[in-house]
Protein backbone atom coordinates (compact mmCIF):
# COMPACT_ATOMS: atom_id res chain seq x y z
CA UNK A 1 0.00 0.00 0.00
CA UNK A 2 2.71 2.70 1.28
CA UNK A 3 6.43 1.84 0.89
CA UNK A 4 9.42 4.44 2.61
CA UNK A 5 12.42 4.35 0.75
CA UNK A 6 15.82 5.94 2.59
CA UNK A 7 13.50 9.12 3.42
CA UNK A 8 14.28 11.95 4.91
CA UNK A 9 12.94 15.10 6.36
CA UNK A 10 14.04 18.52 7.45
CA UNK A 11 12.09 21.71 8.10
CA UNK A 12 13.78 24.46 6.09
CA UNK A 13 17.87 24.49 6.81
CA UNK A 14 17.80 22.66 9.64
CA UNK A 15 18.68 19.27 10.49
CA UNK A 16 17.31 16.08 9.27
CA UNK A 17 14.45 15.59 11.67
CA UNK A 18 13.97 12.17 10.25
CA UNK A 19 16.21 10.16 8.05
CA UNK A 20 16.76 6.79 6.47
CA UNK A 21 13.40 5.76 6.78
CA UNK A 22 12.75 1.96 4.95
CA UNK A 23 9.53 0.45 5.45
CA UNK A 24 5.96 -0.53 4.01
CA UNK A 25 2.54 -0.59 5.43
CA UNK A 26 1.36 -3.64 3.67
CA UNK A 27 -2.11 -4.45 2.50
CA UNK A 28 -4.25 -5.18 5.19
CA UNK A 29 -2.03 -5.18 7.97
CA UNK A 30 -1.92 -3.79 11.72
CA UNK A 31 0.36 -1.76 13.08
CA UNK A 32 1.15 1.01 15.90
CA UNK A 33 3.69 3.41 15.49
CA UNK A 34 5.09 4.75 18.63
CA UNK A 35 8.33 6.29 20.28
CA UNK A 36 8.91 9.39 22.22
CA UNK A 37 7.54 13.02 22.11
CA UNK A 38 9.70 14.76 19.62
CA UNK A 39 10.56 11.80 17.66
CA UNK A 40 8.77 12.78 14.30
CA UNK A 41 5.87 10.69 14.84
CA UNK A 42 3.54 13.27 13.22
CA UNK A 43 5.80 14.25 10.75
CA UNK A 44 5.54 10.91 9.66
CA UNK A 45 1.96 10.82 9.74
CA UNK A 46 1.60 13.88 7.49
CA UNK A 47 4.01 12.17 5.22
CA UNK A 48 1.61 8.94 5.05
CA UNK A 49 -0.97 11.10 4.45
CA UNK A 50 0.67 13.12 2.05
CA UNK A 51 0.36 16.35 3.62
CA UNK A 52 3.98 16.48 3.65
CA UNK A 53 6.41 15.65 1.04
CA UNK A 54 10.18 14.35 2.32
CA UNK A 55 13.39 16.36 1.91
CA UNK A 56 15.12 13.27 -0.07
CA UNK A 57 14.53 9.43 -0.90
CA UNK A 58 10.98 7.89 -2.45
CA UNK A 59 7.52 7.63 -1.16
CA UNK A 60 5.33 5.20 -3.29
CA UNK A 61 1.60 5.58 -2.23
CA UNK A 62 -0.62 3.01 -3.59
CA UNK A 63 1.36 2.34 -6.75
CA UNK A 64 2.30 5.87 -7.52
CA UNK A 65 5.19 7.98 -6.54
CA UNK A 66 4.51 10.85 -4.38
CA UNK A 67 7.48 13.26 -5.76
CA UNK A 68 5.41 12.86 -9.47
CA UNK A 69 1.87 13.48 -8.13
CA UNK A 70 0.58 16.71 -9.30
CA UNK A 71 -1.91 18.79 -7.44
CA UNK A 72 -5.14 17.63 -9.00
CA UNK A 73 -3.94 13.56 -8.43
CA UNK A 74 -3.64 14.23 -4.64
CA UNK A 75 -7.39 14.51 -3.91
CA UNK A 76 -8.16 10.65 -5.21
CA UNK A 77 -5.47 9.46 -3.72
CA UNK A 78 -6.24 10.79 -0.62
CA UNK A 79 -9.76 9.69 -0.52
CA UNK A 80 -8.19 6.56 -0.07
CA UNK A 81 -6.48 7.48 2.96
CA UNK A 82 -8.56 7.74 6.09
CA UNK A 83 -7.14 9.95 8.63
CA UNK A 84 -8.66 10.34 12.47
CA UNK A 85 -6.82 13.46 13.94
CA UNK A 86 -5.44 13.88 17.42
CA UNK A 87 -8.04 17.16 17.53
CA UNK A 88 -11.17 15.20 16.13
CA UNK A 89 -11.56 18.25 13.64
CA UNK A 90 -15.27 18.04 13.89
CA UNK A 91 -17.18 21.32 12.01
CA UNK A 92 -19.63 22.86 15.15
CA UNK A 93 -22.16 23.99 13.83
CA UNK A 94 -22.93 20.03 12.10
CA UNK A 95 -24.56 17.37 13.01
CA UNK A 96 -22.51 13.85 14.07
CA UNK A 97 -24.66 12.70 11.05
CA UNK A 98 -23.60 16.10 9.07
CA UNK A 99 -19.89 15.58 9.81
CA UNK A 100 -19.50 11.91 8.51
CA UNK A 101 -21.36 12.85 5.47
CA UNK A 102 -18.86 15.78 4.76
CA UNK A 103 -16.70 13.63 3.02
CA UNK A 104 -19.33 12.19 1.10
CA UNK A 105 -21.09 15.70 0.30
CA UNK A 106 -17.70 17.01 -0.68
CA UNK A 107 -17.57 14.52 -3.42
CA UNK A 108 -20.37 16.00 -5.41
CA UNK A 109 -22.50 12.92 -3.85
CA UNK A 110 -26.31 13.12 -3.78
CA UNK A 111 -27.70 12.21 0.17
CA UNK A 112 -30.27 9.89 -1.00
CA UNK A 113 -27.05 8.09 -2.68
CA UNK A 114 -25.34 8.21 1.09
CA UNK A 115 -27.87 8.41 3.73
CA UNK A 116 -28.44 4.60 4.95
CA UNK A 117 -24.60 4.26 4.77
CA UNK A 118 -23.62 7.43 6.97
CA UNK A 119 -26.80 6.26 9.49
CA UNK A 120 -25.62 2.70 9.65
CA UNK A 121 -21.55 3.82 10.40
CA UNK A 122 -22.90 6.22 13.14
CA UNK A 123 -24.88 3.09 14.42
CA UNK A 124 -21.45 0.68 14.00
CA UNK A 125 -19.43 3.22 16.03
CA UNK A 126 -22.24 3.20 18.96
CA UNK A 127 -23.78 7.03 18.47
CA UNK A 128 -27.14 5.58 17.02
CA UNK A 129 -28.92 8.05 19.39
CA UNK A 130 -26.55 10.84 18.86
CA UNK A 131 -27.31 11.35 14.99
CA UNK A 132 -28.36 14.76 15.29
CA UNK A 133 -26.47 15.71 17.93
CA UNK A 134 -23.54 18.80 17.78
CA UNK A 135 -19.97 18.08 18.86
CA UNK A 136 -20.85 20.53 21.87
CA UNK A 137 -23.32 18.49 23.63
CA UNK A 138 -20.90 14.88 22.88
CA UNK A 139 -18.16 13.82 25.08
CA UNK A 140 -14.85 13.55 24.30
CA UNK A 141 -15.11 9.99 23.05
CA UNK A 142 -18.38 10.35 21.14
CA UNK A 143 -16.48 13.01 19.21
CA UNK A 144 -13.46 10.43 18.69
CA UNK A 145 -16.16 7.78 17.24
CA UNK A 146 -17.73 10.67 15.24
CA UNK A 147 -14.15 11.42 13.79
CA UNK A 148 -13.54 7.43 13.33
CA UNK A 149 -16.93 7.12 11.36
CA UNK A 150 -16.13 10.14 9.11
CA UNK A 151 -12.84 8.68 8.37
CA UNK A 152 -14.50 5.46 7.37
CA UNK A 153 -17.45 6.98 5.23
CA UNK A 154 -15.57 6.51 2.04
CA UNK A 155 -13.70 3.49 2.65
CA UNK A 156 -10.52 3.77 2.25
CA UNK A 157 -7.93 0.98 2.34
CA UNK A 158 -5.83 2.62 4.74
CA UNK A 159 -6.84 4.65 8.13
CA UNK A 160 -4.43 6.68 10.27
CA UNK A 161 -4.86 7.66 13.66
CA UNK A 162 -2.93 10.19 15.47
CA UNK A 163 -3.34 9.25 19.38
CA UNK A 164 -7.03 8.14 18.95
CA UNK A 165 -7.68 6.86 22.76
CA UNK A 166 -5.72 9.51 24.29
CA UNK A 167 -8.57 11.63 25.04
CA UNK A 168 -10.62 9.18 26.57
CA UNK A 169 -10.70 6.69 29.64
CA UNK A 170 -9.56 2.55 29.92
CA UNK A 171 -12.84 0.79 29.03
CA UNK A 172 -13.41 2.99 26.27
CA UNK A 173 -9.95 2.56 24.78
CA UNK A 174 -10.83 -0.76 24.55
CA UNK A 175 -14.11 -0.39 22.39
CA UNK A 176 -11.91 1.83 19.67
CA UNK A 177 -9.64 -0.54 19.45
CA UNK A 178 -11.89 -3.80 18.62
CA UNK A 179 -13.19 -0.79 16.42
CA UNK A 180 -9.99 -0.70 14.90
CA UNK A 181 -9.71 -4.30 14.94
CA UNK A 182 -12.93 -4.98 13.20
CA UNK A 183 -12.16 -2.33 10.54
CA UNK A 184 -9.27 -4.20 9.51
CA UNK A 185 -10.58 -7.53 9.69
CA UNK A 186 -13.01 -6.44 6.61
CA UNK A 187 -9.31 -5.17 4.71
CA UNK A 188 -8.53 -1.39 5.95
CA UNK A 189 -4.78 -1.58 6.51
CA UNK A 190 -4.41 0.30 9.90
CA UNK A 191 -1.38 2.47 11.49
CA UNK A 192 -2.10 3.73 15.25
CA UNK A 193 -0.04 6.37 16.33
CA UNK A 194 0.33 6.02 20.02
CA UNK A 195 2.19 6.60 23.37
CA UNK A 196 -0.31 4.10 25.25
CA UNK A 197 1.51 0.77 26.14
CA UNK A 198 -1.15 -0.88 27.70
CA UNK A 199 -3.09 -0.50 24.21
CA UNK A 200 0.03 -2.08 22.52
CA UNK A 201 0.10 -4.98 24.67
CA UNK A 202 -3.64 -5.87 23.88
CA UNK A 203 -3.02 -6.79 20.68
CA UNK A 204 0.00 -8.94 19.19
CA UNK A 205 0.86 -6.31 15.79
CA UNK A 206 3.77 -4.83 14.23
CA UNK A 207 5.32 -2.02 16.20
CA UNK A 208 7.06 1.20 14.16
CA UNK A 209 9.16 3.10 16.64
CA UNK A 210 10.77 6.25 16.15
CA UNK A 211 13.65 7.20 17.88
CA UNK A 212 15.81 10.13 17.68
CA UNK A 213 14.38 10.51 13.68
CA UNK A 214 15.13 7.06 12.80
CA UNK A 215 12.93 3.86 13.19
CA UNK A 216 12.90 0.29 13.92
CA UNK A 217 10.94 -2.31 13.44
CA UNK A 218 9.02 -5.17 15.46
CA UNK A 219 6.69 -7.74 13.30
Amino acid sequence: MIRFENVGLRYDMGPEVLRDLSFEIRRQSFQFLTGPSGAGKTSLLRMLFLALRPTRGLITVLGRDVATLSRKDLPSIRRRIGVVFQDFRLLDHMTTYENVALPLRVRGKEEREYRQDVVDLIKWVGLGERLHALPVVLSGGEKQRAAIARALIDQPDVLLADEPTGNVDAPLARRLLRLFLELNRSGTAVVIATHDLGLMEQVDARRLILSEGRLEIYD
